[in-house]
């Protein structure tokens, strides 16, 4: 089946805009709430990902995790730092560990930011009945398969 050339060219756009998009700035600058800190999408994932793990991330997995090489991880790890979201200590099962994770602050964060997504999910999705809602997920995450599957083909070819 050919590719349909302007169809292509609608979801390209819109995945523009779901990235890049101002909307998502506003939303995300209104999920921080009028005091919290100017975070850029990816330093709002890193903090997310630190927060998933109580006990903190040896650097090297939470590069890992965010798909990004060590010396971006440690740069983000920084920026939070720095804004008082993030902390790096000892590893609670080997002392020689240096690990990073959130703060109490940071993790506030998240859980402000998680249940404010969630109300927000929900209003976007209303227009939407179930099936409609689980066929979006199903063709989302085989969207995400896909780019998984093309950068795993460009590392290989590289």
């Amino acid at each position: 089946m050919a590719p349909d050339d302007a169809t292509t060219r609608r979801i390209a756009l819109a995945w523009r805009e779901l990235r890049r998009g101002a909307s998502g700035a506003a939303l995300r600058s209104h999920l921080l709430g009028p005091d919290g800190p100017a975070l850029e999408q990816a330093q709002l994932d890193a903090l997310e990902i630190l927060a998933s793990e109580p006990d903190g991330w040896r650097m090297s997995d939470f590069a890992d995790a965010m798909h990004i090489d060590p010396s971006t991880a440690t740069r983000a790890v920084n920026r939070l730092q720095q804004l008082g979201l993030a902390e790096r200590v000892t590893g609670a099962n080997d002392r020689r560990v240096v690990v990073a994770r959130a703060t109490t602050t940071g993790r506030r964060m998240i859980r402000r930011v998680t249940i404010g997504r969630a109300a927000g999910m929900e209003r976007l999705l209303e227009q939407f009945d179930q099936a409609e809602r689980e066929q979006l997920a199903q063709y989302l995450e085989r969207f995400v398969g896909s780019i998984d599957r093309l950068v795993a083909e460009l590392a290989n070819q590289a």
